[in-house]
């Protein structure tokens, strides 16, 4: 099981960027998958986590009706769509799957790919 993370960047305050995951090594639709980050001096946390293609998603308080995930089962691909950034979702953020359905905590999660930076400033 490998994932690799990009899109992270640069970005103005109100800006978006979209985060992708390539998955290779397993069948993405049979896996949770989620998106977490850490700032630093900070926890990892838990940003979004899809259980699975059922629609079942979970989101942070702090990005809910910014950020969306989303999965491409076809293309092996993971994204995070993030809206409206702001200077505190600045972050290393990495891509996570898992065979079980586990909640959107870091602990609970078995693969992780390497992370991509992403900070918000003007």
């Amino acid at each position: 099981v490998q994932l690799q993370a990009s899109g992270g960047g640069l970005v103005q305050p109100s800006g978006s960027l979209r985060l992708s995951c390539a998955a290779s090594g397993f069948t993405l639709d049979d896996y949770a998958i989620g998106w977490f980050r850490q700032a630093p001096g900070e926890e990892l946390e838990g940003v979004s986590c899809d259980s699975r293609s059922d629609g079942s998603t979970d989101y942070a308080d702090s990005v809910k009706g910014r950020f969306t995930i989303s999965r491409d089962n076809t293309k092996n691909m993971v994204y995070l769509q993030m809206n409206s950034l702001k200077p505190e979702d600045t972050a290393v953020y990495y891509c996570a799957a898992d065979q079980g359905r586990p909640p959107c905590i870091s602990d609970y999660w078995g693969y992780w790919g390497q992370g991509t930076q992403v900070t918000v400033s003007s």
